[in-house]
């Protein structure tokens, strides 16, 4: 692999819940180098020690608390649901979180559930109770390999995991080869990231990062046949939907040609990123010049990755998010206290920089209810 990108003393990890400034300030950090697969595409952190990484009860990554991406896991649920059709059928849940897109789904289509994840907790889910679920506070494994279902989900969580191909390769062997069981994942599409210089988007907890093609070459590789591909929220989402391969070579997406393109991204990266990190920190240098008052929206790991990259410490006072169990803790490696929106009404920012443009009709929405009217500026 190609190694075109280095970080070095990145927060481990970034949706940790820490509760003192102290915390924040001395948490753990790794160090990130981006490489590329010349054959295949597919980008990883090869410095990756996982290791420095913790997936537990503190590991807060929900964003149920928004409207519009609720809208957007009840559409895709609705979605997959109709499509595979999804009624009275066991579903199995890789990396659930807390739980929420898997009672979704059962709950949508009177289906039975198995949840995999070591920080789910069940006090976060009580509607889980009204349907048949079981969670497993456990990371998925061959240990777990008894548990057969009829439709299989993965979201967000295979660019957590370091060997992607061992881990694919495991759940390809729990099903056998006349299985008509389909898996859907959903990952962060690297291409917008490169295209974009979306360096938000990269952190620790993220060692692998997936195109539209490298996904479909893994999937394939690992014995399934893809038979559906595409991105969604604003081209940040990849989601692929295969099946045991039953002999009969699926026809290429054409989305899977990117290779060139990749390459083409992949080589103008580094200084792309050295000229928007520059133009970031003279940006926030003249917020602080000119006494201004500046926050974040959004305090997870894109937020974490925005202020550590471009060394922003007291120049910003406060972090805001809507979720209510990261307000009052401290963001990883730079030390922000995380607010919530109510506090914006005595705080009065003239500045609200978004960490994510999809929330900005939600945001700018919530701001109007309190009299607010600030400039708003969203990555």
């Amino acid at each position: 692999m190609t190694p075109f990108h280095r970080l070095t003393s990145v927060p481990a990890n970034s949706c940790i819940l820490l509760s003192s400034r102290e915390e924040a300030m001395a948490y753990p950090t790794g160090d990130i180098q981006l490489s590329f697969c010349e054959q295949c595409g597919f980008i990883a952190n090869t410095a990756f020690d996982p290791g420095l990484t913790e997936y537990s009860e503190k590991y807060e990554e929900t964003q149920g608390f928004s409207a519009t991406f609720n809208a957007f896991q009840r559409e895709l649920a609705e979605r997959l649901i109709q499509r595979h059709q999804l009624y009275g059928k066991h579903i199995i849940e890789i990396g659930c979180g807390k739980g929420e897109f898997l009672t979704l789904v059962c709950e949508l289509g009177g289906n039975r559930g198995t949840g995999f994840d070591p920080g789910f907790r069940s006090d976060r889910n009580p509607s889980a109770n009204a349907v048949d679920i079981e969670f497993i506070s456990d990371f998925y494994s061959e240990t777990y390999c008894g548990y057969k279902g009829d439709f299989i989900i993965c979201k967000m969580t295979l660019e957590h995991i370091s060997q992607t191909h061992e881990f694919v390769r495991m759940i390809r062997k729990t099903l056998n080869d006349g299985s008509d069981t389909v898996v859907f994942f959903q990952v962060p599409d690297v291409t917008r990231i490169l295209k974009d210089c979306a360096f938000e988007d990269i952190y620790y907890e993220h060692c692998s990062y997936f195109s539209p093609g490298s996904l479909a070459r893994l999937f394939r590789k690992c014995g399934f046949d893809v038979i559906d591909l595409t991105t969604a929220y604003s081209s940040q989402y990849l989601m692929i939907e295969a099946r045991p391969r039953d002999g009969d070579a699926a026809a290429m997406f054409p989305l899977e040609d990117d290779m060139s393109a990749l390459k083409r991204y992949r080589d103008g990266f580094d200084r792309i990123y050295r000229e928007k990190r520059r133009q970031w920190q003279q940006r926030i240098r003249r917020i602080r010049s000119d006494a201004r008052k500046a926050v974040l929206w959004g305090s997870g790991s894109k937020a974490v990755s925005f202020l550590t990259t471009l060394g922003v410490y007291e120049e910003i006072e406060c972090v805001v998010d809507i979720n209510p169990y990261r307000q009052g803790c401290y963001m990883a490696g730079t030390g922000q206290r995380i607010i919530g929106p109510q506090e914006l009404a005595k705080y009065r920012p003239d500045l609200v920089i978004l960490m994510n443009p999809v929330y900005e009709d939600e945001i700018r929405r919530e701001l109007s209810q309190m009299d607010l009217y600030p400039e708003i500026v969203a990555l």
